[in-house]
């Protein structure tokens, strides 16, 4: 696969899930509810995991393995394609773009490497990459600025070198041995 797909972040959680283990499309969303293991940082509708699942189908990501029998109707099992699972990893690994997405995207990414008993180092190392930058210039910016842009800036700066401590923090705890 030459270039990464354009997906919505549910269709990359569904992929990513489906990378790791087929399942079915309501044991996605039983993972992406608000109780569920991955809901509690970022909740998918059921429509938005059925409807992300017919675009990743088309897009030749992840395909139909078999059926499972349940209670009701029969339940259509899916697993990614090697092209899938391809894309999967390379999203990922990828850090994100903005401080706004570090609650969500980055979360997400986190605790699907978790899941998967992957070490996020890499991931975290390169989050570091693109962050550190995204600061400076804030700050640079911010000195300049006056009135409420200077306020602003002093937010989003404030906001930056959270995430870094964050980063810092979860960098040092993942580099320590579980019990």
């Amino acid at each position: 696969m030459d270039a990464q797909p354009s997906l919505s972040v549910p269709e990359w959680l569904v992929l990513a899930i489906l990378g790791q283990q087929p399942m079915h499309g309501f044991a996605v969303a039983q993972l992406t509810a608000p109780d569920g293991e991955l809901g509690r940082i970022w909740q998918i509708p059921k429509a938005v995991i059925y409807r992300s699942i017919g675009r990743l189908v088309d897009a030749g990501l992840i395909t139909p393995e078999g059926t499972e029998p349940g209670q009701g109707p029969q339940r259509t099992v899916y697993a990614a394609t090697e092209d899938g699972r391809a894309a999967a990893l390379v999203w990922l690994y990828t850090p994100v773009d903005h401080v706004r997405d570090i609650r969500s995207q980055l979360l997400l990414k986190l605790a699907l490497l978790d899941r998967a008993g992957d070490d996020p180092a890499g991931l975290l190392r390169s989050q570091r990459e693109v962050l550190e930058p995204i600061a400076s210039a804030i700050e640079a910016k911010r000195t300049q600025s006056g009135g409420f842009e200077a306020t602003l800036l002093a937010w989003r700066r404030a906001m930056a070198l959270a995430a870094l401590n964050f980063l810092d923090m979860i960098t040092t705890a993942t580099a320590t041995p579980r019990a």
